[in-house]
């Protein structure tokens, strides 16, 4: 291995180890508790060094958004293909983008709430994103009706598990009623 790919593999990990530790603090504390300087302590490494990968917190957000999106998509993917049929793979989507925002409150505020400097449904998206939009239309499409558009369906479907996940965290809905909700909007929105 040569000293320039070593040096590569070497910041790449510290890379990783910032995002890690970002995500880590933000699960723990809240977004407000991720700081350079308390990053830079809990990697022991300078401020300078930190800023040599991010120019600041809102690329961190950005970083941790785009890893929650790969993790999201896969979730998603996972639970659609043990699921039968297009309406069982529609419920088994809406459950596992739930469970997911449920799971990682940091990283779904990283994805949907905080500003880290991503485009969305934009043509300079990161793959990430968009890879994660496509996952839930793979499913959804199907069950979107005749005349209707695919991705115009996923982005009503989406914006009703995105309510549904937010108004759920914040308290605002009954917990005990949550599979209730899925069945219904299922029932409602997909066409099989």
């Amino acid at each position: 291995m040569s000293v320039q790919e070593r040096k590569q593999r070497e910041r790449a990990e510290r890379e990783r180890l910032i995002v890690a530790t970002a995500r880590e603090l933000a699960e723990q504390q809240g977004w407000d508790a991720v700081t350079t300087r308390r990053l830079a302590e809990r990697i022991e490494y300078s401020q300078p060094v930190l800023y040599s990968h991010f120019r600041g917190k809102r690329e961190i957000i950005g970083a941790v958004a785009l890893e929650g999106a790969t993790e999201m998509a896969a979730a998603v993917r996972a639970a659609a293909s043990a699921a039968d049929g297009p309406r069982g793979r529609a419920a088994a989507l809406a459950r596992a983008y739930l469970d997911f925002a449920e799971g990682n409150p940091a990283v779904y505020d990283a994805l949907f709430q905080l500003d880290g400097g991503l485009a969305y449904a934009q043509e300079d998206t990161p793959a990430p994103l968009k890879d994660a939009f496509a996952a839930l239309m793979e499913s959804l499409g199907e069950v979107a009706g005749d005349g209707v558009h695919p991705g115009l369906f996923t982005e009503v479907f989406w914006a009703s598990l995105h309510g549904l996940a937010t108004l759920t965290r914040a308290g605002r809905l009954l917990p005990e009623d949550a599979a209730q909700r899925v069945e219904l909007l299922v029932d409602r929105l997909a066409v099989v």
